[in-house]
């Protein structure tokens, strides 16, 4: 199956923060031909391990939930007042498509009222998502059959094949870094090493990285990579702040990295010439990364960055050439390891 087949399949899979079960299984369904075994944890994460006896352990973490709404009320006329679930770009929102998820799936659309019969003090700004509605067809009574408070929501939106390798989608934010590290399983799978590889599909990174916490925990692994998407260029945003789309992987260099990883995964990236762009974080990383790094006594960590426009949004949009160059520059990564003095290359 080719990787964009693999990416329609895990974006157009629903999986909202705190709701995790159907993301959770068509991952272990393309991870589960690619390692020793795969298993979850009281939180919901999925934890794909290649076993080789648990000298060396290399975590790889990419979060599979995804940013949504939830259900807030029903008021008498049918109309669903909803909430968010994650960061998502409210601005956005108006005359989406989306899939309530009740006891059955429901259809609806995001309403506002239109701009005809708006003051022009509204008609000059975004409307707040309490102003907002979905209309699902139903009266209260009729709703409330197949709906109940606290029910999920998610933008309805399928896999677009945008010109050259670009794609787009709701949900990139962070599937794309799961299929990043399937492909690197893909790559291990097909070479000889000797690391133990825990390749951690993380539940509600974005309602705070708690998969992560608890993952990197338990697992206590020698280093740590979370693979994440970052900011991709465009016309409106500075260029220091921003990655090019099909330029090559981020490396991020922070407080959260530790430096000797990014100058050994920058190494590796000229080795086998995979592009590469250093993605400056400054401070907190709003990713795994962080929770992977303080994790027991502190775990070596870095953070690959998958350039990404429209974070947050519902028309996500990267590169598939980014994709694999991550892939394939963590299992270069996890192979380099075979033959090194961890200790060497993780002290200060």
């Amino acid at each position: 199956m080719e990787l964009s087949h693999k990416l329609k399949k895990l974006v157009e899979t629903d999986g909202v923060s705190g709701y995790e079960e159907n993301i959770f299984a068509q991952a272990k369904d393309l991870f589960s031909h690619l390692c020793d075994d795969i298993r979850s944890d009281a939180l919901g994460n999925m934890i794909a391990h290649i076993s080789r006896g648990g000298h060396k352990k290399v975590m790889l973490a990419a979060h599979m939930d995804e940013i949504g709404l939830m259900v807030k009320d029903i008021d008498d006329g049918g109309f669903i007042q909803f909430t968010n679930i994650g960061g998502y770009d409210y601005r956005t929102l108006p005359a989406q498509e989306v899939i309530i998820h009740g006891r059955e799936k429901v259809f609806g659309i995001v309403a506002t009222k239109p701009p005809h019969i708006q003051d022009e003090e509204d008609r000059n700004k975004a409307p707040k998502m309490e102003d907002m509605r979905i209309d699902i067809g139903l009266s209260k009574e009729e709703a409330k059959k197949v709906l109940s408070i606290g029910d999920p929501i998610t933008v309805k939106r399928n896999l677009l094949k945008l010109q050259n390798d670009f794609y787009s989608s709701k949900a990139m934010d962070d599937r794309a870094g799961v299929l990043a590290m399937l492909h690197c399983f893909e790559i291990l799978n097909k070479m000889k090493h000797s690391i133990d590889v825990y390749g951690v599909c993380t539940v509600q990174e974005e309602v705070g990285t708690r998969g992560a916490i608890v993952s990197a925990f338990n697992i206590n692994p020698d280093i740590g990579i979370a693979v994440d998407v970052g900011f991709g260029s465009t016309p409106q945003l500075p260029k220091d702040e921003t990655l090019d789309l099909s330029k090559g992987v981020g490396i991020a260099f922070g407080a959260n990295i530790h430096p000797k990883l990014h100058k050994k995964l920058i190494e590796l990236a000229k080795e086998h010439n995979i592009p590469y762009q250093v993605d400056l974080v400054p401070g907190n990383s709003g990713t795994d990364t962080r929770s992977i790094q303080i994790s027991r006594c502190g775990i070596a960590t870095a953070l690959l960055s998958i350039p990404l426009r429209y974070m947050h949004t519902s028309v996500e949009t990267l590169s598939m050439e980014d994709i694999k160059n991550v892939g394939k520059l963590l299992a270069y990564f996890i192979l380099s390891l075979d033959n090194i003095d961890l200790e060497e290359l993780l002290c200060f």
